[in-house]
Protein backbone atom coordinates (compact mmCIF):
# COMPACT_ATOMS: atom_id res chain seq x y z
CA UNK A 1 0.00 0.00 0.00
CA UNK A 2 2.70 2.50 0.78
CA UNK A 3 4.69 1.60 -2.42
CA UNK A 4 1.15 2.59 -4.58
CA UNK A 5 0.94 5.49 -2.87
CA UNK A 6 4.31 6.88 -3.48
CA UNK A 7 3.67 5.64 -6.94
CA UNK A 8 0.44 7.36 -7.52
CA UNK A 9 1.91 11.00 -5.51
CA UNK A 10 4.98 10.63 -7.91
CA UNK A 11 2.23 10.03 -10.77
CA UNK A 12 -0.03 13.36 -9.83
CA UNK A 13 3.72 15.26 -9.16
CA UNK A 14 4.56 14.63 -12.97
CA UNK A 15 1.38 16.05 -14.05
CA UNK A 16 1.07 19.46 -12.44
CA UNK A 17 3.61 21.00 -14.29
CA UNK A 18 2.37 19.54 -17.55
CA UNK A 19 -1.14 20.59 -16.30
CA UNK A 20 0.66 24.13 -15.44
CA UNK A 21 2.11 25.00 -18.83
CA UNK A 22 -0.94 24.90 -20.91
CA UNK A 23 -1.60 28.46 -22.07
CA UNK A 24 -4.95 30.28 -22.61
CA UNK A 25 -4.48 33.98 -23.74
CA UNK A 26 -6.20 36.90 -25.67
CA UNK A 27 -4.33 38.38 -27.84
CA UNK A 28 -4.83 42.42 -28.64
CA UNK A 29 -7.47 41.77 -31.26
CA UNK A 30 -9.46 39.43 -29.07
CA UNK A 31 -8.18 36.43 -30.87
CA UNK A 32 -8.01 33.40 -28.22
CA UNK A 33 -5.38 31.33 -28.32
CA UNK A 34 -4.61 27.85 -26.76
CA UNK A 35 -1.25 26.05 -26.03
CA UNK A 36 -1.09 23.02 -24.67
CA UNK A 37 2.80 23.72 -23.69
CA UNK A 38 4.72 26.78 -24.47
CA UNK A 39 5.66 27.28 -28.02
CA UNK A 40 8.92 26.35 -28.55
CA UNK A 41 9.60 27.42 -31.74
CA UNK A 42 8.40 31.72 -32.40
CA UNK A 43 8.78 33.99 -34.72
CA UNK A 44 8.63 37.49 -34.40
CA UNK A 45 8.07 40.26 -37.14
CA UNK A 46 9.30 43.17 -36.07
CA UNK A 47 12.52 44.12 -33.98
CA UNK A 48 10.36 45.69 -31.07
CA UNK A 49 8.65 42.23 -30.52
CA UNK A 50 11.90 40.45 -30.42
CA UNK A 51 13.20 42.46 -28.18
CA UNK A 52 10.44 41.99 -25.82
CA UNK A 53 10.62 37.87 -26.26
CA UNK A 54 13.93 38.36 -25.14
CA UNK A 55 13.23 40.83 -22.43
CA UNK A 56 11.16 38.10 -21.18
CA UNK A 57 13.29 35.26 -21.17
CA UNK A 58 11.88 33.59 -24.51
CA UNK A 59 14.72 34.51 -26.65
CA UNK A 60 16.05 30.50 -26.80
CA UNK A 61 12.38 29.96 -27.89
CA UNK A 62 13.02 32.08 -31.32
CA UNK A 63 13.84 30.94 -34.61
CA UNK A 64 12.95 33.40 -36.94
CA UNK A 65 12.49 37.38 -37.28
CA UNK A 66 11.88 40.12 -39.67
CA UNK A 67 15.21 41.52 -41.27
CA UNK A 68 15.34 44.57 -39.07
CA UNK A 69 15.84 43.16 -35.65
CA UNK A 70 19.19 43.55 -34.53
CA UNK A 71 18.81 43.87 -30.55
CA UNK A 72 19.80 42.29 -28.39
CA UNK A 73 22.98 40.76 -30.21
CA UNK A 74 21.74 37.54 -30.19
CA UNK A 75 18.88 38.53 -32.45
CA UNK A 76 21.57 39.26 -35.12
CA UNK A 77 21.93 35.77 -35.68
CA UNK A 78 18.43 34.45 -36.32
CA UNK A 79 17.26 33.44 -39.32
CA UNK A 80 15.28 36.37 -41.26
CA UNK A 81 11.70 36.14 -42.83
CA UNK A 82 11.86 38.94 -44.33
CA UNK A 83 10.61 43.22 -43.47
CA UNK A 84 8.04 45.24 -43.22
CA UNK A 85 7.12 44.93 -47.10
CA UNK A 86 7.17 41.54 -48.03
CA UNK A 87 6.95 38.14 -45.82
CA UNK A 88 8.91 34.75 -47.04
CA UNK A 89 6.27 32.50 -46.45
CA UNK A 90 8.29 29.62 -47.68
CA UNK A 91 10.98 30.70 -44.94
CA UNK A 92 8.28 30.85 -42.95
CA UNK A 93 7.01 27.50 -43.10
CA UNK A 94 10.49 25.88 -43.55
CA UNK A 95 11.25 27.01 -39.40
CA UNK A 96 8.17 25.53 -38.73
CA UNK A 97 6.65 27.19 -35.59
CA UNK A 98 4.24 26.78 -33.42
CA UNK A 99 3.50 30.66 -33.04
CA UNK A 100 4.48 33.64 -35.15
CA UNK A 101 3.84 36.87 -33.20
CA UNK A 102 2.76 40.13 -35.52
CA UNK A 103 2.46 44.13 -35.00
CA UNK A 104 -1.43 45.19 -36.41
CA UNK A 105 -0.44 48.25 -38.32
CA UNK A 106 3.35 47.57 -38.42
CA UNK A 107 2.69 44.62 -40.57
CA UNK A 108 0.94 43.91 -43.55
CA UNK A 109 -2.67 43.03 -43.22
CA UNK A 110 -1.57 40.63 -46.02
CA UNK A 111 0.96 39.41 -44.63
CA UNK A 112 -0.56 38.79 -41.37
CA UNK A 113 -4.07 37.08 -43.23
CA UNK A 114 -1.68 35.17 -45.19
CA UNK A 115 -0.06 33.34 -42.26
CA UNK A 116 -3.54 32.46 -40.55
CA UNK A 117 -4.24 30.76 -44.16
CA UNK A 118 -1.82 29.00 -43.61
CA UNK A 119 -3.22 27.81 -40.85
CA UNK A 120 -0.02 29.09 -38.13
CA UNK A 121 -0.85 30.27 -33.98
CA UNK A 122 -0.47 33.83 -35.09
CA UNK A 123 -0.67 36.29 -31.80
CA UNK A 124 -1.69 40.05 -32.79
CA UNK A 125 -0.06 42.79 -30.55
CA UNK A 126 -0.85 46.84 -30.66
CA UNK A 127 1.03 49.81 -29.64
CA UNK A 128 0.09 53.02 -29.35
CA UNK A 129 0.92 54.54 -25.64
CA UNK A 130 3.89 54.03 -23.23
CA UNK A 131 2.22 51.86 -20.92
CA UNK A 132 1.42 49.83 -23.69
CA UNK A 133 4.58 48.18 -23.37
CA UNK A 134 4.43 46.99 -19.24
CA UNK A 135 1.04 45.22 -21.21
CA UNK A 136 2.93 43.46 -24.25
CA UNK A 137 5.65 42.47 -21.66
CA UNK A 138 3.27 40.57 -19.92
CA UNK A 139 0.81 39.18 -22.89
CA UNK A 140 4.04 38.24 -24.84
CA UNK A 141 5.58 36.91 -21.78
CA UNK A 142 2.39 34.53 -20.96
CA UNK A 143 2.18 33.70 -24.64
CA UNK A 144 5.73 32.27 -24.50
CA UNK A 145 5.42 30.16 -20.72
CA UNK A 146 7.53 33.19 -18.91
CA UNK A 147 4.89 35.11 -17.77
CA UNK A 148 6.85 35.33 -13.98
CA UNK A 149 9.32 37.13 -15.67
CA UNK A 150 6.85 39.23 -18.06
CA UNK A 151 5.36 40.25 -15.02
CA UNK A 152 8.32 41.29 -13.28
CA UNK A 153 9.52 43.48 -16.54
CA UNK A 154 6.24 45.20 -17.22
CA UNK A 155 6.30 46.17 -12.95
CA UNK A 156 9.75 47.36 -13.50
CA UNK A 157 9.03 49.47 -16.76
CA UNK A 158 5.45 51.40 -14.66
CA UNK A 159 7.80 51.90 -11.92
CA UNK A 160 10.59 53.76 -14.07
CA UNK A 161 7.40 55.35 -16.10
CA UNK A 162 6.24 56.47 -13.02
CA UNK A 163 9.43 58.24 -12.22
CA UNK A 164 9.53 59.68 -15.33
CA UNK A 165 5.92 61.14 -14.78
CA UNK A 166 6.69 62.46 -11.36
CA UNK A 167 9.61 64.18 -12.41
CA UNK A 168 8.42 65.93 -15.51
CA UNK A 169 8.22 69.41 -15.51
CA UNK A 170 4.64 71.72 -15.42
CA UNK A 171 5.36 74.56 -17.15
CA UNK A 172 3.43 75.59 -20.45
CA UNK A 173 4.28 73.40 -22.94
CA UNK A 174 6.83 74.25 -25.59
CA UNK A 175 5.37 73.26 -29.35
CA UNK A 176 7.59 70.49 -31.49
CA UNK A 177 7.57 68.70 -34.61
CA UNK A 178 8.27 65.45 -34.83
CA UNK A 179 10.01 64.38 -37.52
CA UNK A 180 9.97 60.65 -38.54
CA UNK A 181 11.12 60.63 -42.29
CA UNK A 182 11.34 63.65 -44.68
CA UNK A 183 10.85 61.60 -48.12
CA UNK A 184 7.74 61.32 -47.64
CA UNK A 185 7.38 64.22 -44.72
CA UNK A 186 6.37 61.97 -41.96
CA UNK A 187 5.31 62.84 -38.38
CA UNK A 188 3.58 61.14 -35.50
CA UNK A 189 0.27 61.90 -34.76
CA UNK A 190 -1.77 61.91 -31.57
CA UNK A 191 -2.03 58.19 -31.19
CA UNK A 192 1.81 57.78 -31.25
CA UNK A 193 3.49 57.01 -28.31
CA UNK A 194 5.79 59.13 -29.40
CA UNK A 195 3.47 62.22 -29.02
CA UNK A 196 2.60 60.73 -25.21
CA UNK A 197 6.14 60.75 -24.59
CA UNK A 198 6.58 64.36 -25.71
CA UNK A 199 3.64 65.04 -23.56
CA UNK A 200 5.03 63.56 -20.28
CA UNK A 201 8.54 65.70 -21.17
CA UNK A 202 6.11 69.20 -21.30
CA UNK A 203 6.12 69.56 -24.84
CA UNK A 204 3.27 69.53 -27.40
CA UNK A 205 3.20 67.55 -30.55
CA UNK A 206 1.87 70.18 -33.26
CA UNK A 207 0.22 67.35 -35.19
CA UNK A 208 -1.07 65.63 -31.98
CA UNK A 209 -5.16 66.30 -33.26
CA UNK A 210 -4.10 63.60 -36.59
CA UNK A 211 -5.31 59.98 -35.64
CA UNK A 212 -2.90 58.10 -37.78
CA UNK A 213 0.33 57.02 -35.92
CA UNK A 214 2.85 57.78 -38.42
CA UNK A 215 0.99 60.40 -41.02
CA UNK A 216 2.00 62.27 -44.04
CA UNK A 217 2.26 65.99 -44.01
CA UNK A 218 3.68 68.92 -45.88
CA UNK A 219 6.22 71.49 -45.00
CA UNK A 220 3.31 73.87 -45.40
CA UNK A 221 0.97 72.43 -42.60
CA UNK A 222 4.51 72.47 -40.57
CA UNK A 223 4.84 76.33 -41.30
CA UNK A 224 1.30 77.16 -39.87
CA UNK A 225 1.63 75.45 -36.76
CA UNK A 226 5.10 77.26 -36.34
CA UNK A 227 6.84 74.70 -34.07
CA UNK A 228 9.25 76.21 -31.13
CA UNK A 229 11.43 72.75 -31.94
CA UNK A 230 12.20 70.36 -34.42
CA UNK A 231 12.93 67.04 -33.10
CA UNK A 232 13.93 63.26 -35.10
CA UNK A 233 15.18 59.91 -34.93
CA UNK A 234 18.63 59.44 -35.75
CA UNK A 235 17.73 57.11 -38.20
CA UNK A 236 15.94 60.32 -40.40
CA UNK A 237 18.18 62.95 -42.30
CA UNK A 238 20.24 65.98 -40.47
CA UNK A 239 17.14 68.11 -39.49
CA UNK A 240 18.95 71.38 -39.77
CA UNK A 241 19.77 70.55 -43.88
CA UNK A 242 15.97 69.90 -44.02
CA UNK A 243 14.79 73.21 -42.56
CA UNK A 244 16.82 75.64 -43.21
CA UNK A 245 15.05 77.36 -46.32
CA UNK A 246 12.16 77.79 -43.91
CA UNK A 247 13.41 80.48 -41.70
CA UNK A 248 10.06 82.29 -40.44
CA UNK A 249 9.51 79.09 -38.19
CA UNK A 250 10.36 79.93 -34.76
CA UNK A 251 12.12 76.79 -34.54
CA UNK A 252 14.42 77.88 -37.16
CA UNK A 253 15.01 81.30 -35.46
CA UNK A 254 16.27 79.76 -32.70
CA UNK A 255 18.23 77.01 -34.05
CA UNK A 256 15.97 74.59 -32.12
CA UNK A 257 16.45 71.12 -33.06
CA UNK A 258 17.20 67.87 -31.24
CA UNK A 259 17.87 64.32 -32.57
CA UNK A 260 16.71 61.00 -30.79
CA UNK A 261 18.35 57.87 -30.56
CA UNK A 262 15.46 56.13 -32.88
CA UNK A 263 16.43 52.01 -31.47
CA UNK A 264 14.97 53.64 -27.90
CA UNK A 265 12.43 55.94 -29.02
CA UNK A 266 11.02 54.26 -31.96
CA UNK A 267 10.36 50.74 -30.36
CA UNK A 268 7.95 50.11 -27.77
CA UNK A 269 10.08 48.06 -25.34
CA UNK A 270 11.72 48.63 -22.18
CA UNK A 271 14.33 50.80 -24.00
CA UNK A 272 11.92 52.97 -24.66
CA UNK A 273 12.43 54.85 -21.29
CA UNK A 274 15.49 55.19 -21.89
CA UNK A 275 14.59 57.27 -25.07
CA UNK A 276 11.65 59.12 -22.90
CA UNK A 277 14.81 60.38 -20.42
CA UNK A 278 16.65 61.81 -23.58
CA UNK A 279 13.55 63.25 -25.15
CA UNK A 280 12.77 65.08 -21.82
CA UNK A 281 16.25 66.11 -21.28
CA UNK A 282 16.26 67.90 -25.19
CA UNK A 283 13.19 69.34 -24.69
CA UNK A 284 13.99 71.07 -21.22
CA UNK A 285 16.13 73.84 -22.78
CA UNK A 286 13.61 75.03 -24.39
CA UNK A 287 10.44 75.84 -21.94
Amino acid sequence: MVIRAVVLWLCLLLAVPAQAAAIRLVDDDGHALEFDQPPSRIISLTPHLTELLFAVGAGAQLVGTDGASDYPQAARTLPRVGDYSRINFERVLALKPDLVIVWVGGNRAADIHGLEKMGLPVLHTRATRLEDVARLLRLIGQASGHAAVGEAAARDFSARLAALRASAARQPPVSVFYQVWDRPLMTVGGTHWISDALSLCGARNVFADIQAASPVVSHEAVLRRAPELIVGGSDAPELRRVWQRFGSLPAVKNQAFARMDADRLHRPTPRLIEGVAELCAAVAPYR
